[in-house]
C-alpha cells in the first residue's frame, strides 16, 4: 500500500442524497394524501347528495386559507427549517384526514379538508420542498429537486390504487382513517429527526464539492461560474425588494396559470372520466398512473432542465398540459380509451415537470438568505390559482353539465403560463451548469 493511498480521505455520502431521500418519501404520502381526496368524493357525494362545485370548493377553501398562513409557513422555513415546518404540517393533514370520517355538512368538509387537510399540505409538499431543497444543489439543482418530486409518482402508483381498493372494500372513512396513520407514523418522525435546511449547517458544501481548504476543484463550474447578471446576484434580496421587480410579478403569473391547470384537471379528472364511462376502477388507475408517468417527468425534466435551461423545460411542461386539456376536450364527444392514455402521458411525462421547476426558478432569480419567505409570497399566486382552478371546473360542471370550457380555459392557461416564465427569465440572471459548460462563441 502506498503512501498517497494510505493518507487519501475516505468518501463519505453526500447528506444532501439524504436530504433528498426523505423529501421523496414525504412527497409521496404529501401530495398522494392531497390527490386521494379526489377518490373520496364519489361516495360522499353518493352518500350527502352534494354537488360537485359544493365538494370541490373544500379544495378552493384549502388553497385559500394557505394564502394566508403560507408567509407563515416561509417565517417557519427561514426560522426552524424544515424540521419544524414539515412536521406541523404533516399533523393537519393527518388531523383533516381523521375529521373528514365526522363530517355531516359542508361546513365539516370545509374544516376538515380546507382549512386542515389542503392549508395542512402546502407545508409539506411541494411549494415547502421547494424553500430548502434547492440550498443543496447548485449545478444538478433540476435533477436533484426532480428526484426528490418524484416520489409523487411512486406515492401514486402505489398509495392512490390502494386507497381505491380500500375504499370499495371499507368504505371511505375507513380509508381516510388510514392515511392519516399512515403520515402520523412515517412523515413526522422521518422529518423532524433527519431533515435539514442546508448543507452549511452541517459544515458542508452544496453537491457535495470539498472544503476550500481541502485544496481540491469543484466536480464541474461553481456558483459563481453561473451567474450572467453580476449586479442582480449580488443583491442581498428581501420580499420587499423582490416586490419591486417585474421578474418576481411575471414568476408568480408563472405559477398562478401552472397551477390553474394542475389542480383543474388533477381534481376533476377521475369524475370526469367516470362521466363519460369509464369504470371507477380504471379511472383510479388512470391517477395513479398520472402521477407515475410524473416520477420519468419530474426526473426527466428535472435533468434537462440543468443542461438546457429552466424556460424552454417549462415550455415543455406547459405543451403536456395543453395536450392534455384537448385529449380530454376530444373525449367527451368520442370516449376512446387511448385519448385517456394520451392525457395521462402529457400530463405525467412532461406537465409534472413543472414541479422540478418550482425551486429552481426561483432560487436562480431570489437566492439568498430570505429565499423561503420570497419563495412562500410567489406561492400564494400559485394556491390562488390552484384553488380557482379546482373550483372553476367544478362550477363550470354544474352549470353547462360539462367539462368542455374548463378544459378550453386549461388550454388558454398553459400558453400563458409559458409566456410569464420566458419573461421573468431565470437564465439571464443565473445559467445552468450545461450551458456555462458549452464553449463562449
Amino acid at each position: 500500500m502506498t503512501a498517497s493511498s494510505q493518507t487519501a480521505p475516505r468518501p463519505r455520502l453526500f447528506y444532501g442524497w439524504i436530504v433528498i431521500a426523505i423529501a421523496f418519501v414525504t412527497m409521496g404520502v404529501a401530495i398522494t394524501a392531497r390527490t386521494g381526496l379526489s377518490l373520496l368524493y364519489p361516495q360522499m357525494l353518493d352518500e350527502f347528495g352534494w354537488s360537485s362545485g359544493a365538494t370541490a370548493g373544500a379544495v378552493a377553501a384549502g388553497f385559500v386559507i394557505s394564502t394566508l398562513t403560507l408567509p407563515l409557513v416561509g417565517w417557519m422555513m427561514d426560522r426552524w427549517g424544515p424540521r419544524v415546518s414539515l412536521p406541523v404540517g404533516a399533523l393537519l393533514v393527518a388531523a383533516g384526514y381523521a375529521a373528514l370520517t365526522q363530517v355531516t355538512s359542508l361546513v365539516g368538509l370545509y374544516i376538515a379538508v380546507g382549512a386542515l387537510a389542503v392549508n395542512g399540505s402546502m407545508a409539506m409538499s411541494y411549494i415547502a420542498h421547494s424553500m430548502f431543497l434547492p440550498n443543496w444543489f447548485v449545478r444538478n439543482r433540476g435533477l436533484a429537486v426532480g428526484l426528490a418530486f418524484s416520489g409523487v409518482g411512486v406515492g401514486g402508483i402505489v398509495l392512490l390504487p390502494a386507497m381505491q381498493a380500500g375504499i370499495e372494500a371499507y368504505g371511505w372513512r375507513t380509508a381516510a382513517l388510514a392515511m392519516a396513520g399512515l403520515i402520523v407514523v412515517v412523515i413526522v418522525p422521518l422529518n423532524a429527526l433527519f431533515q435539514r435546511r442546508s448543507p452549511q449547517e452541517m459544515g458542508l458544501n452544496p453537491d457535495g464539492d470539498p472544503n476550500a481548504q481541502e485544496g481540491v476543484a469543484p466536480r464541474g463550474p461553481d456558483a459563481a461560474a453561473l451567474i450572467v447578471d453580476h449586479d442582480w446576484a449580488a443583491t442581498e434580496w428581501t420580499l420587499r425588494l423582490a416586490l419591486r421587480t417585474a421578474r418576481f410579478w411575471w414568476v408568480s403569473g408563472g405559477f398562478f396559470l401552472g397551477l390553474f391547470i394542475w389542480y383543474a384537471i388533477q381534481m376533476h379528472q377521475t369524475r370526469f372520466l367516470i362521466d363519460v364511462g369509464v369504470s371507477p376502477t380504471l379511472a383510479a388507475t388512470a391517477l395513479g398512473m398520472t402521477a407515475f408517468c410524473g416520477i420519468v417527468g419530474q426526473i426527466g425534466m428535472g435533468a434537462l432542465s440543468d443542461r438546457i435551461g429552466r424556460e424552454p423545460c417549462w415550455t415543455l411542461s406547459a405543451i403536456g398540459f395543453a395536450t392534455a386539456s384537448v385529449a380530454f376536450m376530444v373525449m367527451e364527444g368520442t370516449p376512446a380509451t387511448w385519448l385517456m392514455w394520451v392525457a395521462v402521458g402529457a400530463q405525467g411525462l412532461l406537465g409534472y415537470g413543472l414541479a422540478a421547476l418550482f425551486g429552481a426558478v426561483i432560487a436562480e432569480i431570489f437566492a439568498g438568505k430570505r429565499l423561503a419567505s420570497i419563495f412562500a409570497a410567489i406561492s400564494v399566486s400559485g394556491n390562488i390559482g390552484g384553488g380557482l382552478g379546482a373550483w372553476m371546473m367544478g362550477a363550470i360542471h354544474d352549470a353547462s353539465g360539462s367539462y368542455r370550457l374548463g378544459f378550453a380555459l386549461c388550454f388558454a392557461a398553459s400558453i400563458l403560463s409559458a409566456i410569464c416564465i420566458r419573461a421573468a427569465a431565470p437564465g439571464k440572471v443565473r445559467r445552468v451548469a450545461g450551458k456555462a459548460l458549452l464553449p463562449r462563441p
